[in-house]
């Protein structure tokens, strides 16, 4: 039996993430002590290392409560896993095109800008200049 301190740091979880884990459904309810203290299994362990990594990899809660789903069925097809892993590569994808959108536009504020005095600073120009950002660059930092 594992204390939530140790599931904790074994998967590099914070305590209070791992009790929000617990009251959204993505893990269970775990037994206590008489005392009232937590007590996971190794199962519970295993289930946050795989919520752990499907976070850094991205995918929205929403998504890990599918894939904890279909990983609760092991016999059923892996289509649905497949559908969720590439709806978040797409996501990456167009998060991807934005930033080197942001990035070309550093790039040219960076380019354009003289060195002279701040009154003539281009990249504090085109920061003031918020119609131009916003009609050229639509969505770009969201």
């Amino acid at each position: 039996m594992l204390t939530i301190g140790t599931l904790s740091r074994k998967t590099g979880t914070k305590v209070q993430t791992v009790r929000y884990y617990e009251q959204i459904g993505l893990l269970r309810e775990p037994g206590r002590t008489e005392g009232g203290q937590r007590r996971y299994e190794e199962a519970d362990l295993d289930r946050l290392a795989f919520i752990r990594h499907a976070r850094q990899l991205g995918f929205s809660l929403d998504a890990i409560r599918e894939l904890l789903e279909l990983s609760d069925h092991p016999q059923q097809s892996c289509a649905d896993a497949d559908s969720i892993a590439r709806r978040q590569l797409k996501q990456v994808e167009q998060r991807l095109l934005r930033l080197q959108a942001l990035q070309k536009e550093l790039k040219r504020m960076i380019v354009e800008c003289s060195g002279g005095q701040v009154a003539d600073c281009r990249v504090l120009e085109v920061l003031r200049d918020h119609s131009e950002c916003l009609t050229a660059h639509d969505d770009i930092g969201s």
